[in-house]
Order: structure tokens, then C-alpha cells, then sequence
């Protein structure tokens, strides 16, 4: 099958942010990158779990799901069930994210980032990091602002893109369509002084080489320095 893109293989899909999308949540963002559109939330708990009470630190933790209308096909929601898919991506989303933040400087409280997918066209997981960044930033902006937090905990932001080889040629940010055909895709996650937070990688159909995936990760590093631009504009503007 041919596929049908409309941009550079090296460039990531249009990004349109919506901050405070939600009044509510100490922060939130209505997140969309191509057609793949997430909403992520904050939300601040006064109390850590249970194996963290002596510890003198705070937590942050992620819940992800696809909203019954977000594919082609109707997604069930989780109700009493585990979805293996779901939680892995919730253990992704939290690790990335709490790799931004010095959780001592928390305090005693909880943040949970809730990610939902309102439409899918591949990448959920890695605009879900993008995305759960900037609503943890206003949660944090909305502590300090109370007095709740005197010192900033937050120590780079965290962006994520795929990447991918589809029909042999390294592709960045792929879209369903692209990531359905991919030989190998990526997902990359970096912080803002560009070290490495999550690589994650199947090969589907042929093997990936080192030469390929240097380039997969170069042009991983070029997508997320440009979404980390972005998420500084708004960061610095709102």
C-alpha cells in the first residue's frame, strides 16, 4: 500500500494546544497532534501511598484510556477489567513524567495525571506525555500560586515522539496509517537537556540495524526538541 503524507518524513504533524481546557483539575490540556487529539489532566491528592508515608517525598502517577468513540471500532471501557494495554502505557506515561519533577520538593501529596484519548491516529501514548507534561506544569504553577509548594519541583520538561521504519525509510511522528505499515517503530521520550527518558521499540516485520536506529533516534531527538519548543511557548504565555 502506498501511503499518502502530506509532510517531510522529518516532520512532526501539526500541533494545537488548548490550555486550562478543563476548570476543575489544578491543570489541563486539550492536546492535538495531526488528527490524534488527548485530553490530560492534573489533579493534586494531599496524601501519598501507603509505602511512601515515611518516606518525606511525594508521588506522580498516570492513568491512560481510549475513549469509546476515539477509533473506528468502539472501544469498551475498563469497567472491573484489566486492560494489559492500558496499564502498560499508564507505567510509560508515569515513569516519563516523574523523571521531570523532584519528588521530595512535592511534599507529602500525590499528582495524577489522567490521560484520555478522544481520538486516535497513532502516537496516543507519546502525546500523552507531551501533553501530561503541560498539565503537571499548571498543577505545579497552581501549588506555588496557593502557597502549597515555596520551591519549584519541577526539573525539565518531558516531551515524547514515535518514530518508525515503514517501507524502509525512517519516518518521524507516524500516524495510524504509517504505524500499521512501520518494520519497526519507536516510541522516544527525552527531557529537556536531551537525555533519554524512555525508548521503547518493536520490530514488526524485518530487523532494525544500528545504523537505522541511530537514525531513527536522531530524527526522535529533532521531533521532540521541536515539541519541547512548543510546549515552551505555552508554557511562557499563559
Amino acid at each position: 500500500m502506498q501511503l499518502m503524507r502530506k509532510r517531510k518524513y522529518d516532520e512532526i504533524r501539526e500541533v494545537r494546544i488548548t490550555p486550562h481546557f478543563q476548570k476543575k483539575p489544578y491543570g489541563s490540556v486539550l492536546f492535538q497532534q495531526g488528527e490524534t487529539m488527548v485530553l490530560c489532566s492534573a489533579q493534586v491528592l494531599e496524601s501519598v501511598p501507603d509505602w511512601l508515608k515515611n518516606e518525606n517525598c511525594g508521588w506522580l502517577t498516570a492513568e491512560y484510556s481510549m475513549l469509546p468513540g476515539s477509533t473506528e471500532t468502539r472501544v469498551f471501557r475498563d469497567r472491573g477489567h484489566v486492560n494489559g494495554r492500558s496499564k502498560e502505557i499508564e507505567r510509560i506515561i508515569g515513569r516519563a513524567l516523574r523523571a521531570s519533577v523532584d519528588l521530595k520538593k512535592l511534599g507529602q501529596r500525590t499528582v495524577w495525571i489522567d490521560c484520555d484519548v478522544i481520538q486516535a491516529d497513532g502516537g496516543t501514548r507519546t502525546a500523552s506525555i507531551t501533553a501530561g507534561f503541560l498539565a503537571l506544569y499548571f498543577a505545579i504553577k497552581k501549588l506555588m500560586a496557593e502557597g502549597k509548594l515555596t520551591e519549584n519541583p519541577i526539573k525539565y520538561q518531558v516531551a515524547a515522539v514515535s518514530v518508525g521504519m515503514v517501507h524502509g525509510v525512517p519516518m518521524l511522528d507516524l500516524s495510524y496509517e504509517e504505524d500499521s505499515q512501520a518494520d519497526v517503530d519507536l516510541n522516544v521520550a527525552m527531557t529537556s537537556d536531551m537525555r533519554f527518558v524512555e525508548i521503547q521499540g518493536t520490530s514488526e516485520k524485518e530487523p532494525l540495524s544500528e545504523e537505522d536506529l541511530h537514525k531513527l533516534l536522531a530524527l526522535a531527538k529533532k521531533g521532540i526538541a521541536e515539541l519541547l519548543k512548543i510546549q515552551k511557548e505555552v508554557m511562557d504565555n499563559v
